[in-house]
């Protein structure tokens, strides 16, 4: 049966998935994993390395901001990379990547050698989401691309719940330096299982490498290099954002906050249209918005709860596990469940409506201080509402973009976006220096996320992007026959710099 035949009514959903798309879907899951729990570790320890490095608060969490800062390029870069060489190349690389910084994590002296490493991991992470996502939902059957999504994010979360596990026993016996260290052993574990996988089945199909010269692969950097005068000026923007991103996140800029961020927002506009083109600008801008709110929303909680735990409940470590056992193990459930209700009802209606249901929840949360009980079933159902929806954002994404150009533009969007990530902790930690640390994390989650429901439920940025460009199709990943193994004859791709999207051969859409 081919996947573009009309489904046998017969069959189990999970029937219709081969067993080389199962193996794709569980390597790109190992490695989210592993991304989820190199990343929350330092949310976990970052009490201790405050009391190591002499660190208040809000220059402790910077620590969490670094990793966000230098996500745009590593999205954008390896992004290139996965449309141009394939989904493949690009997982192995981001995985070694931000295993180099976690690794470095544990030998730093100070400070900044420490906010340096997390500048690695950042570019790796940033490469993993956009190398894994585009290799999972290519794969796939196209109508179960929402279970993909949310299957293959359900990774982070698992990834989370492992270090909080291996935080109560590893910090108060070795110290929280081991926990990077450890961290750094199952990457072994991805490499392998990535070794032999084929290509994704979209990519191979419209892009594949094996008989097209180096002139005729996509560059989705083709618009920013397209004169001496044009290049100079995109190196200058690239240096000034990521100038402008270290001074806001570190001490560096204080008392210039306000005007760096200014600076950092415009140079990234400035490449979202140039690489989104004529026809595509507004689209990226829009979508790059909407990811920067989800981030705000949902990083409070994610980056500063453990910090809350300890200092605003004073809750000791093996209580302080639990709760994020809880919190892990909510949004897990809560992204495989996101994928199933987004093959049910839709991508944005699932999204908005589950949010939606999540507001509920925020202040009871923070309400509850003595029963970890009753504090961990909360968190889960809150993290499975508005965490666990976060699973089905890589399909609500990639959908907005053609597959010759998907990897880059997803990883710039989401990792640009994801500066709220970066902006969340430090606020959050602002905020409680005028109000308790529970509120101030429940008054932006709750805000934010109100934002989140009107920007995806009314489909703002589909609705933006065309006013420039009305033949945009409502989902380019609807219109295409997922697969792994496939292999027939390669379509020709004509890039279009001036419109940021590649575009198939008659030939190729009617297949």
């Amino acid at each position: 049966m081919l996947l573009t035949d009309p489904p046998d009514r017969a069959r189990r959903w999970w029937q219709e998935v081969t067993p080389p798309q199962w193996k794709a879907m569980f390597a790109a899951w190992i490695g989210y994993l592993l991304d989820g729990f190199d990343f929350v570790l330092i949310t976990l320890v970052l009490t201790e390395i405050a009391t190591d490095f002499r660190l208040s608060t809000a220059t402790a969490a910077s620590l969490i901001s670094g990793a966000f800062i230098t996500r745009w390029l590593g999205g954008a870069v390896l992004g290139a990379m996965g449309d141009r060489y394939g989904r493949k190349t690009a997982m192995i690389s981001s995985i070694l990547l931000y295993s180099l910084g976690t690794f470095a994590c544990g030998f730093a002296w100070d400070y900044t050698s420490l906010f340096v490493a997390r500048l690695v991991i950042g570019l790796g992470m940033a490469g993993e989401y956009s190398a894994s996502v585009t290799y999972v939902l290519e794969s796939w059957p196209t109508r179960w691309r929402n279970r993909a999504s949310g299957f293959l994010i359900s990774g982070y979360a698992g990834g989370t719940v492992l270090a909080a596990e291996l935080y109560k026993w590893v910090v108060p016996h070795w110290g929280w330096r081991w926990m990077f260290w450890i961290g750094v052993l199952p990457v072994l574990v991805a490499l392998w299982v990535r070794r032999a996988l084929p290509e994704a089945g979209d990519w191979q199909k419209e892009v594949g490498v094996a008989t097209r010269s180096a002139e005729q692969r996509p560059n989705p950097f083709r618009p920013l290099f397209t004169g001496r005068i044009r290049s100079g000026i995109n190196v200058a923007l690239a240096v000034a954002s990521s100038a402008a991103l270290f001074c806001v996140f570190t001490p560096v800029g204080t008392g210039y906050v306000p005007w760096l961020s200014v600076t950092a927002a415009l140079c990234l506009t400035a490449f979202a249209a140039q690489l989104g083109g004529r026809r595509g600008w507004l689209l990226y801008v829009s979508l790059m918005a909407t990811v920067f709110c989800a981030f705000l929303y949902s990083w409070p909680i994610q980056a500063l709860l453990p910090t809350y735990l300890k200092t605003g409940l004073g809750y000791a470590p093996g209580q302080v596990t639990d709760v994020m056992f809880y919190a892990g193990f909510g949004t897990m459930a809560g992204c495989c469940l996101a994928g199933f209700v987004g093959d049910r009802f839709g991508t944005r209606r699932a999204y908005a409506g589950t949010l939606l249901a999540s507001l509920v929840f925020v202040f009871p949360v923070f309400a509850v201080r003595d029963s970890v009980p009753a504090l961990g079933v909360l968190v889960f159902v809150l993290l499975a509402l508005s965490q666990g929806i976060s699973g089905i954002l890589p399909k609500y994404l990639a959908g907005h973009f053609p597959t010759a150009t998907r990897a880059a533009s997803v990883g710039f969007v989401y990792n640009a976006g994801a500066l709220g990530g970066a902006v969340a902790p430090v606020l959050g930690a602002h905020l409680a220096e005028g109000m308790s640390l529970g509120r101030a994390l429940a008054v932006l989650t709750f805000g934010l996320t109100l934002v989140v429901i009107v920007l995806v439920g009314g489909n703002v940025p589909h609705r933006l992007g065309r006013l420039v460009d009305r033949q945009a199709p409502d989902d380019h990943l609807a219109s295409a026959a997922g697969g792994v193994g496939i292999p027939p004859p390669l379509p020709s791709v004509d890039f279009d710099p001036g419109s940021g999207s590649g575009n198939a051969s008659p030939e190729s859409a009617q297949r």
